[in-house]
């Protein structure tokens, strides 16, 4: 048998395998070994050290193995420097797009010789040590995403080194649509030279950062920019925020995570000229009603159609109520994560889907005490949902399945793991009921023999 089939179709077989069973086909035979090698174009390696030479002649090796690798991602904790990993990757990796190597700091000598070996970069994530220095960057010309984490120098600079590092430093716009920084603190220098030469992002997201060097410069990313996150960031919260609204009208999506104030958030959404469609806000203490009542008052956010609410703890369902009647026509995806109005105030989710006819995506994600005839009452007006997140929500039974399944005619999606009253009868009778059903997310203790026949013959996907 194995001499009948051909090359290309034992790897089309290769790429259908799950990960575990992929890596043990190699053991076959010299040919399938061969097969899978060639066949392969991403690979993810955690590699711990220490970097001896020959470790890194070994990773070499493995990594030429592999001659049409596109995707490479290293993860593994050192205080060495990740010099001899980028190396190592740099010479055995031609095909090179994407790389991520988060072992350890890598020098900025080090990244000035990696296009010379791999031409068609266009995604990187590194990890980069203080003082910050951007004179690589100009050489990578297909970069299109670059995600950079700073840390501190594990060896001190002198005056005039970082001067000189700064000097080379020269003006060339970049093609850059994708940048996430993290971990920028006060003083960091070499900023203002992404903000001038980053005009043509797409995405920016900020972790962890309590500075953005020159608010002058920044606007010039403001032009074009469709999406932004800012997590963790409350010392830069108000001043970007302002900015944005100042000068941004193409913000498509806005995900703000643990770090703001009411009045800023306020001001932001009142003069904001943007025609926001997705809004991800996690702001215990810094977001209620008054929010969510300017949000209907500006004309700019009745095309929302993704809304994500996680631990809003100062959010009541009048309201949410007030904002569901003002843009439930558009509303696709609705997300309450672990905000205790759902379980605080009987009948919301009821009045919520009601108004909510075009909702095709919801989670209640970890409102551990949500009780099956809340979540009934919504379900029944839900019948556009093909995605539904019931994670952590301990209280439900398996009479909230039976009515998922009465109900939510399209449903390709459900997660409904750490759902203790959910039980094996459960599972099964969502594999076997839900004709459109594509992936169930769900503990494996629950998956019966019977339901894992039925997931098989009907290609669902269990994940655990």
């Amino acid at each position: 048998m194995d001499e009948l089939l051909c090359d290309e179709l034992i790897e089309e077989v290769f790429h259908r395998l799950p990960p575990p069973s992929s890596s043990a086909v190699s053991l076959v035979s010299k040919r399938w070994c061969r097969l899978l090698r060639s066949s392969t174009t991403s690979i993810s390696l955690h590699f711990p050290p220490p970097y001896t030479p020959t470790t890194i002649a070994s990773l070499s090796a493995f990594l030429s193995d592999h001659p049409f690798l596109s995707s490479v991602s290293l993860a593994g904790d050192c205080a060495d420097s990740g010099d001899p990993l980028l190396v190592a990757v740099a010479s055995s990796c031609p095909n090179l797009r994407n790389l991520r190597c988060l072992t350890s700091p890598v020098s900025s000598s080090s990244l000035s010789t990696l296009p010379i070996s791999c031409l068609h970069l266009s995604s990187i994530a590194i990890t980069i040590s203080r003082p910050l220095s951007f004179h690589w960057l100009p050489s990578f010309n297909s970069l299109k995403s670059l995600s950079l984490y700073f840390v501190s120098p594990s060896t001190e600079f002198d005056d005039s080194e970082v001067k000189e590092m700064r000097d080379d430093v020269f003006d060339l716009e970049l093609n850059l649509e994708s940048l996430s920084l993290c971990g920028i603190l006060p003083g960091d220098s070499g900023l203002s030279y992404l903000w001038r030469n980053c005009k043509n992002l797409k995405k920016l997201q900020l972790k962890s950062c309590e500075s953005l060097g020159d608010y002058s410069s920044f606007l010039n990313v403001l032009g074009g920019l469709e999406e932004l996150e800012l997590r963790t960031c409350r010392s830069i919260f108000n001043g970007v925020l302002l900015k944005l609204a100042e000068n941004c009208v193409s913000l498509d999506s806005l995900l703000v995570y643990d770090g703001g104030s009411r009045e800023g958030l306020l001001q932001f959404i009142n003069q904001c000229k943007c025609s926001l469609r997705r809004l991800d806000l996690r702001l215990p203490l810094d977001l209620d009603n008054s929010h969510l009542i300017a949000l209907t008052e500006n004309l700019n956010f009745r095309g929302l159609v993704s809304l994500r609410l996680q631990s809003c703890c100062l959010v009541t369902g009048e309201g949410l109520k007030v904002l569901a009647r003002a843009i439930g026509n558009v509303l696709e995806e609705l997300a309450l994560i672990n905000c205790d109005v759902v379980e605080r105030e009987s009948g919301l989710l009821a009045t919520l889907g009601q108004d909510l006819k075009r909702l095709r995506k919801l989670d209640l994600s970890y409102n551990d005490m949500l009780l099956d005839k809340e979540l009934v009452s919504m379900l029944v007006s839900c019948n556009c949902l093909d995605e539904l997140k019931l994670r952590g929500c301990a209280r439900l039974s398996n009479a909230a399945v039976d009515s998922m399944v009465r109900s939510c005619k399209r449903l390709e999606s459900v997660d409904i793991t750490y759902c203790c009253g959910i039980g094996v009868e459960g599972v099964e009778a969502l594999v076997l009921n839900s004709w459109r059903l594509k992936r169930v997310e769900v503990e494996q203790s629950k998956v019966s023999e019977v339901a894992r026949t039925w997931t098989a013959d009907k290609f669902i996907e269990v994940v655990y």
